[in-house]
């Protein structure tokens, strides 16, 4: 990435502000002996800006940059008290709170490996990632202890109570020396379709991943932050690297409920907010519209989000209440971001992808790896630093040329990325190819449909059939028959679904995505 580029974007954002010198050189140093990891960035702020809040936690207040990283060395030693060394693996499964983030400041300090553990998880499907993990200790909220206990042969574990008192009862000042070689933090797959897979995640080399982020989003030093997103989650812990990159105020709360947001929103004087698409959605669901079309939320930004689709047309509907502060990142647990859609991109095409930000390479390649033209959909390849090393258990994904699949089709038209479907969702009904995305897009857009899912399933006579899964608006009414003839009267034959189920909601997982497998399998 261009020097002056980079030198440029964090001057916009506010990232060379004059400082006291001596301030100044104890950030520079920091970031040249600890880098961009979790603790680096949190110790180069408490150089920076002591006093500065880092945290407001929904129980316990704010705590100062200079307090995170001082517990986040504690956390260091506590863990150290468990047996934990560099080289072992640790599990964190836990909520938006700052005690958690004390155990990953901890663990980046200590230099193991950190596994973000899916609060979604439960039973054998836990137990199976805890072993495939290799966990060494796992540390949780309480409210899972009860899920924890029962597993059998499982990890050490140690509550967030008890972790939180083996913090307090070490002296302020405890510190650890910087390992060598640093840890990973691995983000779990979303297991949509099964097992979650570990994806080992990089720390940037230098400031060039943050810089990447905030040329497109415009985040600045200083920001107060709500994020909402899991910060389990690839993009919730993509948005606390960010945070305490540029030195922000960090706000969580433990569950998500769009009255509490909205309250957070205007209560916290919030400027920039992390979700997931599902979670804007629920906003606008559950919320009145302002009546007077005008933006009720002077102070919001930006509303980044990743993690999933978006209904057709959502986008605009959204930004029409909120105002044009809508980024929507199109990303990976395996590639990390791929593209950014900006306001102005979804005001275009309120469907697309947006375009790639700095220091990211994108390809459209088709099956024999050449690049397809403008307006042919093709398997989409991404490169960029922040790119995974491989999953845990040894395998991998696709590669061609240092990019690595995303496992979608998507397509480039004026100028802007959209994303078709998954390769692997591809429906073959009677030698004919059809992507249920296309069917999706066309059925959300009609007023009596909240959401729905279109897959693929087994068929004796044409090898697959395509099945709707659909959950209307409260109130509304729609027939299998009138389902299929607005389809019929729009797509090809091959289109219309020959199976429509409605349900009261479609199930997701922790992060919003709609758990296929799980609707799939009423045709197994």
């Amino acid at each position: 990435m261009n020097p002056l580029v980079i030198a440029a974007t964090m001057a916009r954002r506010g990232m060379l502000a004059p400082n006291l010198p001596h301030r100044l050189v104890g950030q520079l140093t920091s970031l040249a002996t600890w880098g961009m990891s979790l603790v680096g960035e949190v110790r180069q702020a408490a150089l920076g800006a002591p006093q500065r809040i880092a945290v407001i936690d929904q129980a316990r207040g704010a705590t100062t940059y200079a307090e995170l990283f001082d517990r986040g060395m504690r956390a260091a030693v506590a863990l150290r008290s468990q047996g934990v060394e560099p080289g072992h693996r640790i599990g964190l499964m836990a909520r938006n709170h700052v005690g958690a983030v004390e155990v990953m400041v901890g663990a980046s300090a200590l230099g193991v490996d950190l596994v973000l553990v899916n609060t979604g998880l439960a039973g054998e499907q836990l137990g199976l990632v805890l072993a495939q993990q290799e966990i060494d200790l796992l540390v949780h909220d309480e409210e899972f202890a009860a899920i924890v206990d029962v597993l059998v042969d499982g990890p050490k574990t140690l509550s967030e109570s008890a972790f939180a008192a083996a913090v307090d009862a070490l002296p302020v000042g405890t510190s650890v020396d910087r390992p060598e070689p640093a840890g990973r933090t691995i983000i779990l797959t979303s297991g949509t379709t099964g097992v979650p897979k570990g994806a080992a995640r990089r720390t940037p080399k230098g400031v060039g991943a943050l810089v990447s982020m905030i040329d497109r989003i415009p985040l600045h030093v200083g920001d107060r932050i709500l994020i909402a997103a899991p910060i389990f989650h690839t993009w919730g812990y993509a948005a606390l690297q960010l945070s305490f990159g540029m030195s922000a105020t960090v706000i969580l709360r433990r569950r998500f409920d769009p009255r509490d947001v909205v309250e957070v929103l205007e209560g916290e004087r919030v400027q920039a907010m992390f979700a997931v698409p599902v979670m804007l959605q629920r906003m606008i669901e559950q919320l009145p519209a302002d009546p007077g079309g005008t933006v009720r939320r002077p102070s919001l930004r930006v509303v980044a989000t990743s993690g999933s689709a978006y209904p057709s047309g959502f986008t605009t509907r959204f930004m029409d209440e909120y105002g044009d502060v809508l980024y929507n990142l199109y990303g990976s647990t395996e590639a990390s971001w791929i593209c950014i859609a900006t306001p102005s991109d979804l005001r275009r095409h309120p469907d697309t992808a947006g375009t790639p930000p700095l220091g990211t390479v994108v390809r459209l390649l088709d099956a024999d790896g050449a690049e397809v033209p403008d307006g042919e959909t093709g398997r989409i390849f991404c490169g960029n630093e922040m790119v995974f090393e491989g999953y845990t258990s040894g395998g991998s994904k696709e590669f061609i040329d240092g990019m690595v699949s995303t496992g979608d089709m998507g397509h480039r038209a004026d100028g802007l990325y959209f994303i078709d479907g998954r390769d692997d969702d591809m429906v073959i009904s009677g030698g004919e190819n059809v992507y249920p995305s296309e069917v999706e897009g066309l059925l959300v857009a009609h007023p009596a449909v909240r959401e729905v899912s279109v897959v693929g399933v087994p068929d004796p006579d044409f090898g697959q059939r395509l099945a709707a899964f659909i959950a209307l608006e409260p109130g509304a009414e729609l027939s299998a028959d009138d389902v299929r003839d607005l389809v019929r009267s729009q797509r090809a034959r091959h289109c219309v679904p020959r199976e429509v189920v409605f349900l009261d909601e479609l199930p997701r997982n922790t992060t919003g995505k709609i758990l296929t497998r799980e609707l799939k399998a009423r045709f197994a």
